[in-house]
């Protein structure tokens, strides 16, 4: 993998990390069929790259030693058929967090203590991309945001692209609703790209792996999402295909 430029500044640094991140998450999501079928077993020793643009390639390794950046894991393809997909991807999503938090500790190598701390602070503020594909910091109940970002909590299943209403306990006062509206979407992240959960987006969960999305990411709008009686996200709707017999 060729480097073409070399980040400077930790603000710099951070969004090499940031877009290398969001395209290993969106390989190992969105993409995933298309992941899946690159990494063939019978293939050579092959390795995710994820780049600053937000694209991923999988790819042979650098052939130059040293290599320009660090390497990340070699040969992925080889465990595929031998493993449960799930804990495949989640063996990749570890050692793709591994390869980036090297990348910016090589870039940040430079840096000085107050830099190299501030810098892992911002990367930590982030979900792995681990956290992000096994779901593992969105086990509390999510929120659903509708075009006018106005709030309402899930039961868990959607209708006509909105989630069941629910009757809420009488109004708190202000300070303490502000408060605990931070701790409950403090844990909420997009299935897609990782990013956490802002109030001015809009979201649609997944009906069948409770995943939420914005609607960008996946490409429903609030109009189509109106009509949408049980929403499958990308990467089920093309699991339950694959499942179908023939």
């Amino acid at each position: 993998m060729e480097v073409t430029y070399m980040p400077r500044t930790v603000e710099e640094v951070f969004k090499d990390y940031r877009g290398r991140r969001a395209s290993m998450i969106k390989a190992l999501t969105t993409d995933v069929e298309e992941f899946y079928r690159q990494c063939d077993p019978e293939k050579e020793n092959l390795c995710l790259y994820g780049l600053p643009d937000e694209q991923w390639e999988v790819n042979l390794p650098a052939e130059e030693v040293p290599p320009e950046l660090p390497e990340p894991a070699l040969g992925i393809n080889f465990a595929r058929d031998g493993m449960q997909r799930k804990d495949w991807l989640s063996l990749v999503a570890v050692h793709s967090d591994a390869w980036l938090l090297a990348v910016a500790s090589f870039y940040g190598a430079r840096f000085d203590k107050n830099d190299r701390k501030r810098l892992f602070n911002m990367i930590n503020d982030l979900p792995t991309v681990f956290e992000v594909v096994t779901r593992r910091k969105s086990s509390k109940e999510k929120t659903s945001v509708n075009n006018g970002g106005s709030k309402s909590k899930p039961s868990g299943k959607m209708m006509q692209g909105k989630p069941i209403k629910q009757d809420f306990p009488p109004p708190k006062d202000e300070e303490e609703t502000l408060e605990e509206d931070e701790e409950e979407h403090g844990e909420t992240f997009c299935g897609a790209c990782g990013a956490p959960y802002t109030e001015d987006e809009f979201w649609i969960g997944c009906d069948v792996c409770e995943k939420w999305f914005h609607g960008k990411c996946v490409k429903v709008t609030p109009a189509r999402a109106e009509h949408i009686k049980q929403y499958k996200c990308p990467a089920c709707s093309t699991s339950n295909k694959r499942a179908r017999p023939s």
